[in-house]
């Protein structure tokens, strides 16, 4: 049974590291080569969610050979857990436009040094809605991820795009730090549901609420489209896109495709072991997508960009270090309770 979760961990972990880290450099591909759409770029990010539907599949006919087939519903999932999915949906799409909005006037590896600071408001806000331990390295990362992400915000004039207003770049910047607030809030959400769902929490289940939770926030982004009119201009966009027609088509369906292995991984990782572990590797692979940026798109990386990676891995390994201190004591207290127990009991004499 460990040794299946372990395995269960390393692939969420390899999802995530692929959206993670493929995601953003493919968002920045497509604005960089004359894609304009925010919300088609936000719709992108969930809209690959049928692709859930294989392991479904594969897992209701493994049930239905293990089972009698009446008993065998198609979905595991209960009204209450469905509820929570759709509302942790339309939060999700919400925060898939602001991010596209911030990464369509920042760089990505500024973008990624900003969302960085989800680490420390996820513990926050898992702090008071799943009570989650708070302690002194978690405030230290907090304190030094926000720091990383002020020293952004004043080396803003160094770090703009080639043709970008200051007041693009600040309305982008801002956009990005609403999307790295509302994620870490949606982490520790998605595990308050599974905790409330009052049902066994499967691998299954994981995937259905993921499906679910995919499917709301495109149908938000969807809306956004055609108020937007995105659909009226998406086959001129991709004849004037620099790479070609077809290349823009591969870029978008990439997109969706690499997008929804992040969001497999992140919601993995919340039920295989808890939401401040998932936003622990998105900051985990922060100098990944920082150097990727870099190298992909020939990005400016001044000293005021070196001082922020600087701080967020600082607020990063002080976070792990603390999470490494906390499991270490409760070791010892379990093993302490266990030799305790195990002692043989002796008859006091009156």
């Amino acid at each position: 049974m460990v040794k299946m979760k372990s395995v269960r961990v390393i692939i969420n972990c390899m999802f995530l590291a692929i959206g993670n880290c493929g995601g953003p450099l493919m968002m920045r591909l497509y604005f960089h080569n004359g894609g304009e759409r925010i919300w088609f770029s936000s719709f992108l990010q969930t809209v690959g969610c049928p692709l859930i539907l294989f392991p479904l599949l594969f897992s209701f006919l493994r049930r239905r050979r293990l089972v009698e087939q009446e008993k065998t519903s198609l979905f595991l999932m209960k009204p209450p857990l469905f509820i929570a999915s759709v509302v942790a949906g339309l939060l999700m799409g919400f925060d898939n436009y602001l991010y596209s909005y911030g990464l369509a006037y920042i760089p990505v590896s500024t973008a990624s040094l900003i969302i960085s600071a989800q680490l420390g408001f996820t513990a926050l806000f898992a702090f008071f809605m799943v009570r989650q331990k708070f302690t002194p390295f978690t405030i230290n990362a907090i304190v030094l991820l926000t720091v990383g992400a002020v020293v952004l915000a004043i080396n803003s004039d160094s770090d703009k795009l080639a043709n970008e207003t200051h007041k693009e770049y600040v309305v982008g910047f801002l956009m990005t730090v609403g999307a790295a607030l509302l994620y870490a809030f949606i982490l520790p959400l998605v595990e308050l549901s599974y905790k409330k769902s009052r049902q066994g929490v499967t691998y299954t289940l994981v995937l259905e609420f993921q499906m679910v939770l995919c499917f709301a926030a495109t149908c938000f982004c969807l809306v956004g489209m055609l108020v937007a009119g995105d659909f009226k201009v998406i086959a001129r966009e991709a004849r004037d896109f620099k790479l070609g027609e077809s290349l823009y088509y591969v870029v978008v369906v990439f997109t969706a495709v690499i997008w929804q292995a992040f969001f497999v991984g992140a919601i993995g990782l919340i039920f295989c072991v808890s939401s401040l572990v998932s936003g622990i590797m998105v900051s985990a692979l922060l100098p990944v997508t920082v150097v990727l940026a870099v190298i992909c798109f020939q990005e400016k990386f001044q000293a005021g960009k070196g001082v922020a990676l600087a701080l967020s891995l600082w607020g990063s390994v002080s976070y792990f270090y603390g999470q490494f201190k906390s499991d270490e004591k409760i070791k010892a207290r379990e093993t302490q309770e266990t030799q305790l127990s195990q002692l043989p009991l002796t008859d006091s004499v009156a």
